[in-house]
């Protein structure tokens, strides 16, 4: 029997602006992480094998060229000593790549709207942008690594610094690619920042030399380069040798982080420079 108008039921929706996928969504969240490693991985030739050359190619010419003229660094021999900051470089240079260029190319090309129109919050676009920049990050860190084995005698001293460093470096910079993207504009706005913050960060962090040798006032200096502690524990945990206080770094670098996280999480909230 087919019921009268007067007898059907009809399906209640919930009020508009009302989340339908619990308090997180799970499965929109690692939607947008799959898209955004697939991103990358479409092109790895272009994002992960050309970095790793690059760094290989800083490794022989540092080797060949100094190796031999420089004495051990604390003990440790030259190459050996500059493997790790060379390895947290790349690492650096390739989350911060990874999260900065995603966001300014959908801004260039229009689709930002494909990222913010899904009933993704801001902490759900965060989690899912951010940690595909720190796969990325790591990836070409262990892919670098394994290169480096052929030359260089690859060792891990202290696991859990590899680990924590790595994985704490990589969201670092995607927190930054992703403040980044937002704020530019166009390419140009963006390698201003890669040209005149990141790398000189990153090249007078002791990537290739102590600290120590530095005068007083430089040494001081260096501690408040956050990128420091980053590539100072990484070589802790691979050589056992820190010119800083490990401790502060992993406090320095876990306070910087969740300073990052709040800031890039209220910019997504504020739809800063975002357009759909």
């Amino acid at each position: 029997m087919v019921p009268s108008a007067g007898q059907m039921s009809f399906q209640e929706y919930p009020p508009q602006g009302t989340r339908r996928f619990g308090a997180i969504n799970w499965l929109g969240m690692w939607t947008l992480y799959v898209k955004e490693v697939r991103r990358f991985i479409k092109v790895i030739t272009q994002t992960v094998a050309a970095p790793v050359i690059t760094t290989l190619l800083f490794l022989a010419i540092f080797s060949l060229a100094l190796g031999r003229l420089r004495p051990d660094v604390q003990g440790v021999p030259f190459a050996e000593f500059i493997a790790p900051g060379l390895i947290m470089m790349t690492m650096l240079q390739n989350a911060f790549a990874n999260t900065s260029s995603s966001l300014l190319i959908s801004k260039v090309q229009g689709n930002i709207v494909d990222i913010l129109m899904p009933p993704l919050s801001a902490g759900e676009l965060n989690v899912g942008i951010a940690m595909a920049g720190v796969t990325r990050g790591v990836m070409v860190g262990i892919v670098t690594a394994l290169g480096m084995i052929a030359f260089v005698d690859i060792s891990i001293t202290h696991l859990w610094a590899v680990v924590y460093y790595a994985i704490a470096a990589s969201l670092m910079l995607s927190l930054l690619g992703m403040l980044g993207g937002i704020w530019s504009e166009k390419f140009d706005h963006l390698q201003a920042v890669t040209n005149f913050i990141i790398t000189p960060l990153a090249f007078l962090s002791g990537t290739f030399y102590s600290i120590r040798q530095l005068p007083d006032f430089a040494q001081e200096a260096v501690m408040y380069n956050p990128f420091f502690y980053l590539i100072d524990g990484f070589r802790y945990g691979m050589t056992g040798h820190a010119d800083g206080s490990v401790a502060v770094g992993v406090a320095f670098t876990l306070g910087l982080n969740v300073v990052l996280w709040i800031i890039t999480d209220y910019v997504l909230r504020r739809g800063y420079r975002l357009k759909a």
